[in-house]
C-alpha cells in the first residue's frame, strides 16, 4: 500500500470509481479508492439499474441527461474492452390518476424544454410499445426512446479499469479504521493495511458514509434504509421498455437475459443498514405487478436482495467540502438515483475538488440549501 496520496475516495462502489476517474482525467495525480469489500459491493450491486432522464427537477433533468449520453459512448470513453450492457429500451412511465397526470404534463414540456424527447402517449400508444401492459385504469403514459438499464458490475468495472490505466490505485478488502486531522485539516486515513498521508479524502462510501463521517465527529443531514428487489425466472423477451409508476409505486424490466427484475417503495422500513430481506416485499410487488402485466402471474421468484438507499432531506445528493473541516469531501445522499447519475457525479465532484469550472450545476447541491432554504423539490420519484 501506498504511504502517501493526494486524494483519497472511500468507497468502490460506481461513485467512487467515478469520481476517481473523472480526477485523474482532469489533471488529479495519485488518487486512492479503498473499498473494504469487492467494488460494487454495496449498494451498486443491488440497485436495479435502470438509466432516466425522466424528471421533474431542472437540475436532475440535467444530471441525468449528461450520464445517459455518457454511458451511451462509455465504452469508448472508457477504453473497456467489454460490454456495459446498456439497453436502451426506453422507460415508460405509467399515469393513473389526475393528479399525477397534470404533473406528468409539466414534467414533459420541462425534460422537452432541455433536449430530453420525452413524449405523453395514450394506453392504446402505450400497449403497442409495451405488449403485455393492462391498460385498464391508464390515463396516460410517457416515453423516453433513450432511456433504459445497465449492468452494473460490468460498468462499474470500466470505470475502475480505467481509472487505474490513469494511474490510480484501487485497495479492495480494505477497510477505513480512522482519519486523521490536525488543526481542522485533514492529515492521513488509517486502515487495517496501513496508514496514508492526505490532505483530501472524499467520502462516497454509499449508506455507509456516516460511519466515515463518525470518524472525525462530523453528523450528516442523511439517513440510510432498506430497498427491496426481486427477480424472476428468465423467459422469452416479450417486454421492451421499463416500467415504471409513480402513483402504483413500482418499477419493472426485463433484462436483457430474460428475466423481469422489479422493486416498490414498503412502508417502515428501518433506517439503519440492515439489508436483510422484508418477507413483506414479495407479496406487496406480486399484487402491484400482476395487475400490470398480467402475463407474468404464473413466473417463479429466483430470489430477492436488499441494498441501501442514502438518504437526504430532499431527495438530492450532497457534492461539497463538509464545513468545518478542510480536505472532507462528500457525494452522498443519492437517494436511490446514485448509479444513474454516477458520470455526473464523477465530473461534478472532480471539478468541485480540482477548482474548475462547472459544467453542471453542482453548485445547487452542497450543504448550504439546507439552512438558505435551498432545498430542490422532485416530484417524481419510487
Amino acid at each position: 500500500m501506498v504511504k502517501t496520496a493526494d486524494i483519497v475516495i472511500v468507497g468502490g462502489g460506481i461513485s467512487g470509481v467515478s469520481i476517481g476517474y473523472f480526477l485523474l482525467k482532469y489533471g488529479a495525480k495519485n488518487v486512492v479508492i479503498i473499498e473494504r469489500d469487492f467494488l460494487a459491493s454495496g449498494a451498486t450491486g443491488r440497485c436495479g439499474a435502470g438509466i432516466r432522464q425522466q424528471w421533474g427537477s431542472p437540475l436532475n433533468c440535467i444530471m441525468s441527461k449528461f450520464s445517459c449520453e455518457f454511458f451511451e459512448t462509455a465504452v469508448d470513453e472508457l477504453g473497456f474492452d467489454g460490454d456495459i450492457e446498456f439497453h436502451q429500451g426506453g422507460y415508460m412511465m405509467l399515469v393513473t390518476t389526475e393528479k399525477e397526470l397534470a404533473q406528468t404534463k409539466k414534467n414533459v414540456a420541462l425534460q422537452n424544454s432541455l433536449g430530453i424527447g420525452t413524449k405523453l402517449i395514450t394506453p392504446s400508444e402505450a400497449k403497442a410499445l409495451a405488449g403485455p401492459l393492462n391498460t385498464e385504469g391508464l390515463l396516460a403514459a410517457t416515453f423516453h426512446d433513450r432511456d433504459g438499464h445497465l449492468n452494473p458490475f460490468t460498468t462499474t468495472r470500466a470505470f475502475a479499469d480505467a481509472f487505474v490505466r490513469l494511474g490510480g490505485k484501487v485497495y479492495t478488502n480494505t477497510s477505513i479504521t480512522g482519519i486523521r486531522t490536525s488543526n481542522g485539516k485533514i492529515t492521513g486515513v488509517d486502515t487495517n493495511r496501513g496508514s496514508i498521508a492526505t490532505n483530501t479524502v472524499v467520502n462516497a462510501a454509499g449508506g455507509y458514509v456516516q460511519n466515515i463521517a463518525d470518524m472525525v465527529g462530523i453528523e450528516l443531514p442523511l439517513y440510510s434504509k432498506r430497498h427491496n428487489i426481486l427477480v424472476t425466472e428468465p423467459v422469452e423477451r416479450v417486454l421492451g421498455p421499463m416500467l415504471m409508476s409513480f402513483s402504483l409505486n413500482f418499477y419493472c424490466q426485463q433484462t436483457p437475459h430474460g428475466s423481469f427484475l422489479m422493486g416498490r417503495t414498503c412502508p417502515d422500513q428501518p433506517r439503519d443498514l440492515r439489508i436483510t430481506a422484508d418477507s413483506r416485499f414479495p407479496v406487496a410487488m406480486a399484487k402491484t405487478i400482476v395487475k400490470v402485466l398480467p402475463q407474468l402471474k404464473n413466473l417463479r421468484m429466483l430470489r430477492q436482495w436488499a441494498g441501501l438507499y442514502n438518504m437526504s432531506p430532499d431527495n438530492h445528493p450532497i457534492y461539497d467540502q463538509v464545513p468545518g473541516l478542510e480536505g472532507f469531501y462528500l457525494s452522498a445522499g443519492y437517494s436511490g438515483h446514485g448509479f444513474m447519475m454516477s458520470p455526473a457525479t464523477g465530473q461534478s465532484m472532480a471539478e468541485l475538488i480540482l477548482g474548475l469550472p462547472a459544467t453542471l450545476p453542482w453548485g445547487q447541491l452542497g450543504f448550504s440549501r439546507f439552512t438558505e432554504g435551498n432545498t430542490i423539490h422532485e416530484p417524481s420519484v419510487v
